[in-house]
């Protein structure tokens, strides 16, 4: 492992792994092997991860001085760990106790930070800390598992005297959204893991000043997110909310059925609002207590357009349309819930879809909009454009379901082998739709008022076209395009696609 000799000539390692932009790793513990960590979920397929083993952990040195282990006295380790890589900002994640040490470093040196995420952090840096009250609010979560009982009982036992390595084998049980297999096994390597002595002088007495480092906060600019497990008790999701409150720009998201340790809870879930916070070009807005991402290109001053994906894709789908759209446009990509990097929450539907889309541009103002959409996401926005057609200006549907019950109807589908972006339910709750759907769907055609585009991919084409040219007939100002593309027209014939799409008029 690469090596470096910090402020105080204790020579720290560092582990390397990864693709993509550095992200700096402070590992938990307090003081614990960086092991743990693993790859945080898969968080390396998106970024390279320099992670940081503490002084007299890991390969790192033991310093000449003990009191070196206190949290405060890290900061410059982190600052000389930053040096060393030679980056002028940093986006810097830490976990659990290392939260603080990214507190107390960003509040030296708000300067060099480009992003922070703190996941499950601890509190003592800004004065927040969890009550007993919590920790037993927390705890029963998990009453009505087998083990609870022991585990409860050995957990009320707990006190001031009780040895740190104590603790933490008692409270593990406790850390994590599910004590299954992976658990115990991730749980079992904290004793061998832990520097025992460094945690003692971690959180020693003047570690923490929390009114000057939440003052010395206020100079922070840069993007901060802190990501709680939602049966996590150090913190709970309140007090996390009370962590982020003392930053000027932050940001929570709440990871709901993880512990302590969410990456191993859900690793998916955990990458999800991970990848897009650090990710410059993506945005996420929350509607109905889904957080969706989106992109955003063009001029912040054209003419706005929405472009809406299909089933198993997400806005990254549209990314060569996307780009010529935004010579004069102002053009929005949104993932829908399920795909990409927004929420898979578990519930998913044609009506459903159709509401996020509807609470989508009107949480950013999008009243009146072009909505590009292709498949399912056409669907979607052709339910929005009955409901609500005062939120479409102008309607380009390609491909869409034309809510006739398929004939024959689609059987279940198995999930696939490989890893997808989508959540699989979104098919099965899909298809039902497809072979049944609601008759409204198709009777209220009539409803919308935006002149509408429906571009059918021609003979190629898994959708039977004749229903098409109906839906055409349905809508009060509708036109049918055949471009010879397949059902993904905007892929295989994107110049013929953004012809007609110019031609209409977006």
């Amino acid at each position: 492992m690469p090596r470096f000799t910090t402020y105080d000539g204790t020579e720290l390692s560092y582990r390397i792994s990864g693709t993509g932009e550095p992200l700096l790793v402070l590992p938990g513990g307090p003081m614990r092997d960086a092991d743990y960590l693993g790859d945080l979920g898969g968080l390396t397929a998106h970024r390279t991860l320099f992670v940081l083993d503490p002084r007299g952990t890991g390969g790192s040195a033991v310093p000449a001085d003990p009191t070196s282990y206190r949290c405060d006295r890290q900061v410059a380790d982190v600052e000389a760990f930053r040096a060393h890589l030679g980056l002028d900002r940093i986006d810097l994640l830490g976990h659990s106790g290392s939260a603080n040490l990214a507190t107390g470093y960003a509040a030296a040196h708000p300067e060099r930070i480009r992003s922070l995420v703190l996941v499950t952090p601890g509190g003592r840096a800004v004065g927040v800390e969890v009550t007993d009250e919590e920790w037993d609010e927390a705890a029963e979560v998990h009453a009505h598992q087998p083990w609870y009982p022991e585990a409860r009982a050995a957990l009320d036992a707990l006190d001031g005297s009780t040895p740190p390595e104590r603790a933490a084998a008692i409270v593990m049980p406790f850390a994590y959204g599910r004590w299954d297999t992976a658990a115990r096994a991730h749980a079992a390597q904290v004793q061998e893991q832990t520097n025992w002595t460094a945690a003692r002088a971690y959180y020693a007495d003047g570690a923490f000043e929390p009114e000057t480092t939440r003052h010395a906060l206020r100079e922070l600019t840069a993007p901060v997110l802190v990501l709680a497990g939602g049966y996590d008790a150090g913190p709970t999701p309140r007090k996390a909310a009370e962590i982020a409150a003392c930053f000027p720009n932050a940001e929570l998201a709440v990871q709901q059925a993880a512990g302590h340790f969410p990456w191993i809870d859900d690793a998916g879930a955990f990458l999800r609002p991970v990848v897009a916070f650090l990710d410059p070009a993506v945005r996420t807005v929350t509607v109905d207590g889904v957080r969706l991402a989106y992109r955003v290109t063009g001029p912040e001053d054209a003419e706005p357009v929405v472009l809406v994906h299909g089933r198993g894709a997400d806005g990254t789908d549209w990314a060569e349309i996307a780009a010529e759209l935004a010579a004069d446009r102002r053009v929005y990509a949104l993932d829908l819930r399920g795909h990409g990097l927004s929420d898979w929450p578990g519930h998913y539907g044609f009506a459903v879809f159709r509401d996020e889309l509807a609470g989508f541009l009107q949480a950013l103002g999008l009243v009146g909009v072009t909505v590009v959409a292709h498949s399912m996401g056409a669907g979607a926005a052709c339910l929005l454009a009955q409901r609500e057609p005062e939120l479409i200006g102008r309607l380009v549907l390609e491909e869409p379901p034309a809510f006739v019950p398929l004939d024959p109807p689609r059987g279940p589908a198995g999930p696939p082998e490989e890893p997808v972006t989508v959540d699989w339910a979104v098919v099965g709750a899909t298809d039902a739709e497809l072979n049944a759907p609601d008759p409204a769907w198709r009777e209220e055609l009539g409803e919308i008022t935006a002149p509408t585009l429906i571009v059918g991919g021609g003979a190629s084409s898994h959708l039977p076209q004749a229903p098409l040219a109906e839906l055409a007939e349905l809508v009060q100002d509708g036109l049918l395009v055949t471009i010879k593309g397949g059902h993904l027209v905007h892929t295989h014939r994107p110049v013929k696609f953004l012809a007609a799409l110019r031609k209409f008029g977006v």
